[in-house]
């Protein structure tokens, strides 16, 4: 591998959930490109732990079409699967709709603090570099809706799902007046959230999820190296 794997906490505690996530990340942050091969040997060795849990976390990363396995060539990064971002698209609609519908309805001026906490939360990471940031607050931001709506299990289903548009929206986050539009989206969604209007907060979350197919077609023109077919070949 061409640089050695490190944990930001201490290694020896590391379960195959932290090295999923580990791994996962590197991934979908585009930190490891389509077509890099990678070997459980190889990342438990550099994170100095057993193939027990690098191997369970290759399970995982294999389910979510992150990495390809091929018996004659190895194990390599997949690239991004257009229908699959599609897919999620159609599941993150479909569910995340209906629970803000269900969250206008049920927040209380303490969710309503919350949400306006995680926003300002999302003000601070639109600095250039701290995009991966930005990220994770806009998912707490979703998470965090869902919760509210008293359907606490959903998100994990979304989250789950969602590997390969998780992909694209780093890409798109490439570009600050994206996540411009998003957190002014965000705000809209809040809005209607916090004041209980369900019609309105299911009408302005589905047109903040769609909104990822408008940059597909430009993004995968400028990084044509995430989309393309990957041979597994020498």
């Amino acid at each position: 591998m061409a640089e050695p794997l490190r944990f930001v906490r201490p290694i020896a505690a590391s379960t195959s959930s932290e090295v999923f996530e580990h791994l996962r990340a590197l991934i979908v942050r585009g930190e490891w490109l389509p077509g890099r091969r990678v070997s459980e040997n190889e990342v438990a060795r550099s994170l100095g732990l057993s193939r027990t849990p690098v191997r369970e976390a290759f399970i995982r990363l294999r389910q979510e079409g992150l990495i390809q396995v091929y018996p004659q060539s190895g194990t390599v990064v997949s690239p991004i699967d257009l229908g699959e971002v599609e897919d999620c698209q159609f599941l993150r609609e479909t569910l995340e709709c209906r629970t803000v519908a269900l969250a206008a309805e049920r927040c209380t001026a303490r969710d309503a603090a919350d949400l306006k906490r995680l926003i300002e939360r999302q003000l601070e990471c639109c600095a250039p570099g701290r995009e991966a940031e930005f990220v994770a607050a806009d998912d707490e931001m979703h998470r965090r809706l869902v919760a509210i709506s008293g359907r606490t299990a959903i998100w994990r289903v979304v989250r789950d799902a969602k590997a390969q548009l998780d992909r694209v929206r780093h890409l798109s986050l490439e570009n600050p007046a994206w996540i411009e539009r998003n957190v002014n989206e965000h705000r809209r969604i809040i809005a209607r959230v916090v004041a209980h209007d369900a019609g309105g907060a299911t009408q302005a979350m589905r047109k903040h999820l769609r909104n990822v197919f408008q940059s597909i077609e430009r993004i995968s023109r400028e990084h044509g190296e995430f989309f393309q077919q990957v041979s597994a070949g020498p």
